[in-house]
């Protein structure tokens, strides 16, 4: 069986409506084993259009139902990997604008080498249609403070991107950093636990997100230097997080 008949795709979202579609139609095309998108209870029609073009649509709620969503990204992530079945979670952000056939492909495709554990997308990203100029919270919190406290990560092209997959069985290892921590938080534990020729990356080449404003991006900004500077120990900062999934499972 091909890696990616053994990958679950999970799409984490949160009103939606406009991309949703389009990334499940292009994730489907791969052949995934399936493709779930948690829904964080939008308010508008981002779970019917899901549901739409084939995915298997879950509320938060539904996954792990004895336990209290708490907002934010890393919630539905790692409640996506609870309901997911496959040997790999792929991730995919529901606002990605430039979704096509073949990412899936590509990111399970470094599995092949027993040791690697996190594959991460590695691709030039737009902003307002120039390329190269998107990654606003990555160029200026995420890789400076790589750099400076843990330069063995410094070289992750992405380290904040929304587009990677992990070994199900080391996802359910780790824990979930809530909110937009989550992608930092991952990346750090994994070069920790496993080495950093666990982490792999794969060019996917142009991606354009939806871009937000600068004020939805300050407190993106805040929780990702938040969830650096606490795994690289510095005392007094710390990051609500969800534990590893094998603890209660």
């Amino acid at each position: 069986m091909s890696a990616v008949a053994r990958a679950s795709v999970v799409i984490p979202a949160l009103n939606e409506e406009a991309t949703v579609a389009d990334v499940v139609a292009a994730v489907r095309a791969d052949t995934p084993l399936e493709t779930i998108v948690v829904d964080a209870d939008s308010t508008d029609r981002t779970a019917e259009r899901a549901a739409a073009a084939g995915a298997r649509v879950l509320n938060w709620r539904e996954v792990l139902p004895g336990v209290e969503p708490r907002p934010g990204k890393g919630e539905s992530l790692w409640r996506g990997v609870a309901a997911a079945e496959g040997e790999f979670v792929v991730f995919v952000d529901a606002d990605l604008h430039t979704a096509r056939p073949g990412m899936v492909a590509e990111l399970v495709a470094p599995f092949a080498d027993d040791s690697v554990q996190l594959v991460k997308a590695d691709y030039v990203r737009d902003y307002r249609g120039r390329p190269g100029d998107g990654g606003r919270v990555t160029e200026l919190t995420a890789r400076p403070l790589l750099r400076l406290l843990l330069p063995e990560l410094s070289d992750v092209a992405q380290p904040l991107g929304g587009e990677y997959a992990l070994r199900r069985a080391a996802a359910l290892e780790l824990p979930f950093v809530e909110g937009y921590g989550v992608e930092s938080g991952l990346l750090i534990d994994v070069a920790r636990r496993w080495g950093r020729g666990a982490i792999a990356e794969v060019d996917l080449g142009r991606r354009a997100h939806r871009n937000r404003p600068l004020a939805q991006l300050g407190p993106m900004a805040e929780t990702v230097a938040a969830t650096i500077l606490a795994r690289a120990g510095v005392d007094g900062v710390a990051v609500p997080e969800r534990p590893a999934l094998s603890t209660i499972l």
